[in-house]
């Protein structure tokens, strides 16, 4: 089994930006940990971070045919790109959208989640955890024929 790992603007300066809100794990110690796991779970995880849609959009189509599914932290395009959710849509791969922080209980404007019409699940609120409980989503549905 072969997942993306797709994390979006910003996250590139995660362990120094708002620490309060997103934590003190820097992006690569959180793929590590995604790795980790994976290979745990005999997965392979290839990942990505990008500050620009187009580069997500691009890494989707290219890896669809090879890939069995995507976990997402879209950053702030999660609230307003199409582009995304379409490549996603398109893809016909399950996802799982992760978000850090509980956008839920912050500015209003983040409770808007275009993206999740199209993914099989959210985690919100969980940390950085939140990746490994998609990657678990994903590969234990996947295991159960779902």
């Amino acid at each position: 089994m072969r997942i993306l790992l797709l994390n979006g603007p910003n996250l590139n300066m995660l362990g120094t930006r708002e620490p309060e809100v997103y934590g003190r794990d820097t992006l690569d110690e959180i793929v590590a940990k995604v790795q980790g796991m994976a290979k745990e779970l005999g997965v392979e995880v290839t990942a990505l971070q990008s500050n620009h849609e187009g580069d997500l959009v691009d890494f989707i189509q290219q890896n669809q045919m090879t890939a069995d599914a995507i976990i997402i932290n879209p950053g702030a395009f999660g609230h307003y790109s199409y582009a995304i959710r379409d490549a996603i849509s398109g893809s016909n791969l399950p996802a799982v959208e992760v978000h850090i922080s509980n956008v839920h209980a912050r500015e209003p404007f983040r409770e808007t989640l275009v993206l999740s019409g199209v993914c099989r699940g959210v985690v919100t609120g969980f940390g950085w955890r939140g990746y490994l409980y998609a990657l678990d989503l994903l590969v234990s549905t996947a295991k159960e024929g779902k």
